[in-house]
């Protein structure tokens, strides 16, 4: 704590809402089913895999992810900063630092900020609120969690800095206090259904039952701790079984003490009542009655824990206070009994009770971890090619990597930086589906690549295993295995099963009949390996046997022998809700450049052998030419079945004339790798300003971004119809970076700023649906393939330009492990 410092500079081109600022008219959900929260959220504060709390524009602290993979959203209104403030001479004043009263009544001695005082900033990992003509003092908290790229330690740590700075403008000294208040909530973030029923949810994919323990505070206790200039209060359970359990463990809130400041505290209250027995203190002298009390909360009470800190701020002088969150629940459980440690557990132990040690290395740390912060995203930040509107949405676009039910488990020897996923999103909850991250990985690529690998090698793994159990299919109501040998699974499981062990959750459709996961897999790994800075042949390697069997199982769908795996004419292909029929431009065009970047990698494994990895060549040479024949049958099939003199037909065989906007996604994926085209450079020219003119600008007038298919004059093949008439912010995003590939850098713009301004503009922010419409509703929020952003990154400056701070996950930063 020093007397000397500057005020916080909020980058220019963070996202801004003034504080508590109602929305006139956010978009809503489309379907009844979806999750629809409402806008009130903010930037998430917590590393990977770790469990998140977000803390909205209004003040709340309301989204709780701290079950890996499951959601809550609700206001905790205990868990919240105060102020009071005495100008010399004048009367005090003391505020909840958020903008809405409890809706169930509670705490109501407490006062609350007024709306549309100050504004609210948010650049992840960093957010802020800067208070604005309520108090004599100017106010800010910078709030950040310590995630930067390159970086595989304190990204996984599962705690918040709060940095408030205070200035006194005036000619006057002013007393001031802030309380940090939180509720003890040990052991509510856990499924209460240890055998939770699955059901098809009205849109076919399946849903399971979860009850969190919320408010389940029986035997929870707090404890005072003093630690030299260290202070706080430390959130604890009785430990009801012998063995530490999903949802226990510790959390904790903290300051620092010195002789400038007067540190008071309240270790249990009543966070249920009215809220007097820390109002009244705080409110009267901006103190607090110095209680300690380590009783239980008896069942159905509910405690809660207080710090204040009171202090004097001189004329013109500036002061900054520190806070620190954190929370030491280090098991995540998926099926009963299905366990593991979480990430950070590497560095700071398993018994669930570290949070303080966390607390000493965040206080000692914390500054560093900024500049760290700022490091790397400076690169960006200070880039004057880039528009404010870009840089904005290419790092609040990363919150999904802390939000997203994010897993990320403790390293073995097989997964030496742990196993990663991300939901596709909180209505549909499994991970890394493979055809969204398809464009959706670009963001883990360009700033954690070891984590990108992991989960391409969980891919791998899991293409060769089978679970021949049948199961409903929500399409049609068929039965149909989980899983076929060899065919490459849509996603690596769900929290409610065993994710890696157990893939293919989703059951909307079947996917073993899909036609694009086996090209989207190959792309993927060729793109890994070819652009990642630490990939090696090793991991080309592990992977090339899965490989060979997702091209050789998707060759099956190769009905007529000509070389272009057929749609069969039910969806069966990411855009699931969409009828393909015969070879189509999607699928094809993917095929035939996974064709050529298995060439390249079956090639590279002859030249270079993997020192790890028994590959056999003769079987690597046979497979090359497979597929080099495949290949020749393949491309003019391709192009004399599908073009039409100004684009590429949907399919050969519905007789559709829509202007599909992804159709060219396989020739996207061979110039960004370097591969042959999949076209000639004249037709995917001429097919993209078709699509442009079609799906963008004739599209509500180009005010919403590119839907996904249209007839050539921008109506509907069918009013009615769901997937081609929604604008997808990831594919939107993956088309943009294809308009750049081909020069088209001003449409490429035009068209991703005015995505990007639907999400922030109306209320969609840290919350990004896959999908909006043109009657303003949206569908699946939280979704992974709007990361997608990056791409288009990538191509304005180009992937060797990327602002990786060099990892440094070697580099121990606990001092008390």
């Amino acid at each position: 704590m020093s007397l000397l410092v500057q005020k916080p500079e909020i980058p220019a081109c963070a996202w801004q809402r003034s504080i508590g600022k109602d929305w006139e008219k956010p978009y809503t959900v489309r379907y009844a089913s979806n999750l629809d929260d409402g806008p009130d959220h903010g930037m998430p504060l917590g590393g990977f895999g770790a469990g998140c709390i977000g803390r909205s524009p209004t003040g709340k602290f309301n989204l709780w992810h701290l079950d890996g993979g499951n959601h809550i959203f609700k206001n905790l209104p205990a868990c919240q900063f105060s102020v009071y403030e005495q100008v010399a001479g004048e009367e005090a004043k003391a505020y909840a630092m958020a903008t809405e009263a409890p809706e169930d009544g509670s705490l109501d001695r407490w006062q609350w900020y007024p709306k549309e005082k100050g504004e609210y900033s948010a650049l992840y990992p960093r957010s802020w609120y800067e208070y604005k003509d309520v108090f004599k003092s100017e106010l800010i908290c910078e709030q950040f969690s310590p995630v930067w790229g390159g970086n595989y330690q304190e990204s996984s740590y599962p705690l918040a800095v709060f940095d408030w700075t205070v200035h006194n403008p005036t000619d006057k000294p002013i007393t001031l206090s802030i309380m940090l208040t939180w509720q003890n909530s040990v052991g509510w973030f856990t499924n209460a259904i240890k055998s939770p029923t699955v059901k098809l949810r009205d849109d076919g994919s399946p849903e399971y039952e979860y009850q969190p323990r919320w408010g389940d505070s029986t035997g929870n206790f707090n404890q005072w701790i003093q630690d030299g200039f260290r202070v706080g209060c430390l959130f604890n359970r009785v430990q009801p079984h012998e063995a530490l359990r999903e949802g226990e463990g510790q959390m904790c809130i903290a300051s620092v003490s010195n002789p400038s400041v007067e540190v008071f505290y309240h270790n249990r209250w009543n966070p249920s009542g009215d809220g007097a027995d820390v109002w009244d203190w705080f409110a009267g002298n901006g103190s607090l009655p110095d209680i300690q009390d380590e009783t239980a909360a008896e069942p159905g009470e509910q405690i809660a824990g207080a710090i204040c800190l009171r202090f004097t701020v001189r004329p013109g002088k500036t002061k900054k206070i520190p806070f620190l969150l954190a929370w030491d629940l280090p098991i995540t459980e998926f099926a009963q009994g299905v366990t593991y440690y979480r990430r950070y557990t590497d560095f700071y132990g398993r018994n669930g009770k570290n949070v303080w040690s966390m607390i000493r290395t965040a206080l000692k740390h914390s500054d560093t971890w900024r500049k760290k912060i700022e490091a790397w995203q400076a690169p960006i930040l200070e880039n004057p090619r880039l528009p404010d509107w870009l840089k904005m949405s290419l790092f609040n676009e990363l919150y999904l990597l802390t939000q997203g039910g994010t897993l990320w488990t403790a390293a073995t020897e097989n997964d030496p930086v742990g196993q990663f996923g991300v939901c596709e999103c909180m209505d549909y909850r499994w991970y890394e589906s493979l055809d969204v991250r398809l464009y959706g990985s670009f963001g883990l690529l360009m700033h954690w690549p070891k984590l990108e690998q992991a989960v391409m090698l969980a891919f791998a793994r899991a293409i060769p295993t089978e679970d021949p159990k049948e199961r409903v299919i929500g399409y049609n109501l068929s039965l149909a295995p989980r899983k076929v040998k060899n065919a490459t699974p849509h996603d690596l499981g769900a929290p409610n099963e065993h994710p890696w062990e157990r893939s293919n959750y989703t059951a909307y459709q079947d996917c073993n009949l899909w036609k694009d996961l086996g090209s989207d897999f190959v792309l993927l790994v060729y793109r890994d390996f070819l652009l990642l800075p630490d990939a090696d042949g090793e991991f080309l390697g592990e992977c090339w046997p899965s490989i060979v069997a997702a091209l050789d199982y998707l060759k099956g769908f190769d009905l007529d022998n000509d070389g272009i795996p057929e749609n069969s004419g039910a969806p069966d292909q990411t855009f699931d809700d969409w009828r393909l029929q015969g070879i189509s431009a999607y699928c094809g065009g993917l095929w035939i450049a996974a064709l050529e970047a298995a060439l390249v990698m079956g090639q590279y494994l002859l030249e270079n052998p993997p020192q790890q990895t028994d590959l056999d060549a003769m079987e690597i040479q046979t497979a090359i030419a497979r597929y080099e024949t495949w290949l020749a049958q393949a491309r003019s099939l391709y192009q004399d079945t599908l073009w039409n003199g100004e684009y590429y037909n949907l399919d050969s065989q519905s007789g559709s004339k829509v202007v599909m906007a992804d159709q060219l996604c396989g020739q996207f994926y061979a110039r960004l790798l370097n591969l042959p085209d999949v076209v000639e450079h004249h037709y995917a020219e001429k097919a993209l300003a078709k699509v442009y003119d079609t799906c963008f600008l004739k599209f509500a007038h180009g005010e919403l971004g590119a839907a996904n298919g249209l007839l050539p004059d921008g109506s509907p093949q069918n009013p009615n119809d769901t997937h081609p008439l929604e604008v997808w912010t990831g594919i939107n995003f993956g088309l943009a970076a294809f308009l750049i590939q081909m020069g088209m850098k001003e449409e490429a713009l035009k068209m991703t700023e005015t995505v990007v301004n639907q999400v922030y503009n109306n209320g969609l922010q840290f919350r990004t649906p896959e999908a909006i419409t043109a009657v303003g509703t949206f569908r699946a929020s939280h979704y992974l393939r709007a990361m997608a952003i990056w791409a288009v990154y990538g191509l304005l400056e180009g992937f060797s330009n990327l602002p990786i701070a060099p990892a440094d996950d070697e580099v121990p930063t606990s001092d008390f492990y």
